[in-house]
């Protein structure tokens, strides 16, 4: 009995001293339904910023991968302040990171911190950059500030006003 007690204790002392689970992120990207004649899926590049304005991950690039010769990266740069942050120092697809064009509706895009590409991010304060650029039509960025890392389920959203729908952040501790 007493040898039972021994091993129950070790196991418990062992499960106690892991680390607490990482939080994590589920984003919420939404592409509207334009009337427009010429209709082209949007680029969309999403990244979290720090509270100085650098680049703290890459979550996720939409392009046109199948292009024959990569012509669908040289139309990256129209996400100008993505490129500009952080883009132009990528070499395109990027594990984890690419993904095709979607179509109009919501996307949901989960990510665990300290797994690829959501690193572990220190305390403070962050913003979701979603960036999307269409050919023959317009470009534009939303951002949704938030703390990290949460200390209750958090949901926060902003809304776009053209290229963009309704972007999502819930924020799971």
């Amino acid at each position: 009995m007493a040898k039972r007690i021994f091993k129950t204790s070790v196991a418990l002392s062992a499960v106690v001293g892991l680390p607490a689970i990482a939080g994590g992120m589920d984003v919420t990207v939404t592409v509207p339904q334009l009337q427009v004649a010429e209709y082209h899926k949007p680029y969309v590049a999403v990244w979290l910023e720090k509270a100085d304005g650098s680049v703290a991950a890459n979550l996720s690039v939409w392009y046109d991968i199948k292009k024959r010769d990569a012509e669908g990266t040289k139309w990256l740069k129209d996400m100008r302040q993505w490129w500009r942050r952080t883009g132009r120092e990528l070499t395109m697809p990027v594990d984890g990171v690419s993904q095709a064009t979607q179509p109009v509706g919501a996307h949901t895009l989960s990510y665990s911190e300290g797994r690829n590409p959501l690193p572990r991010l220190a305390p403070g304060l962050y913003k979701l950059m979603v960036e999307a650029a269409r050919e023959v039509g317009g470009r534009e960025l939303v951002s949704v500030p938030f703390e990290w890392p949460a200390k209750q389920a958090t949901s926060l959203s902003a809304q776009g006003s053209k290229e963009l729908g309704q972007i999502k952040l819930d924020i799971k501790p």
